[in-house]
């Protein structure tokens, strides 16, 4: 894996700790007008600096695991947008039907950041395991 630069680093992490601070501000319901969109800007963040972090080896698991891994990036960038639908409720005029927008729609920014989190976490974790079993196999 390529390894990022200090600001790289000190930006992905900074990411991640604005999405922990959005998402939390924004389930108790403090701040939520701001909190959405610092949200956002976390994910945004987060995701483009896991996207610079790329694999140049010939491992074809790993790549499949980045694969996955842009599409958690990809559902932290859409919940954060839906997260801000939540509150600005910008998309309502895309709907005819006001219930037809708040089953679709409303809320489901959450379901977005569970499959994105879970994601995540598996594919860290493989990749992990992946590179180390790599790095074994070359010092052998």
């Amino acid at each position: 894996m390529k390894k990022l630069n200090k600001l790289q680093s000190i930006t992905f992490l900074a990411g991640g700790i604005l999405m922990v601070i959005g998402a939390g501000c924004f389930t108790f319901m403090w701040q939520r007008e701001m909190m959405c969109w610092v949200f956002l800007l976390g994910a945004l963040m987060f995701s483009a600096m896991q996207i610079m972090q790329t694999y140049e080896g010939k491992s074809i698991t790993i790549t499949r695991l980045k694969n996955i891994m842009l599409f958690a990036d990809i559902m932290f960038i859409l919940s954060g947008f839906l997260m801000v639908d939540a509150v600005h409720v910008f998309l309502r005029s895309a709907f005819t039907n006001y219930m037809t927008y708040y089953q679709i729609i409303y809320n489901k920014w959450v379901l977005l950041l569970l499959i994105g989190a879970i994601l995540e976490i598996y594919t860290m974790h493989r990749i992990s395991h992946e590179l180390s079993k790599e790095q074994h196999s070359s010092d052998e």
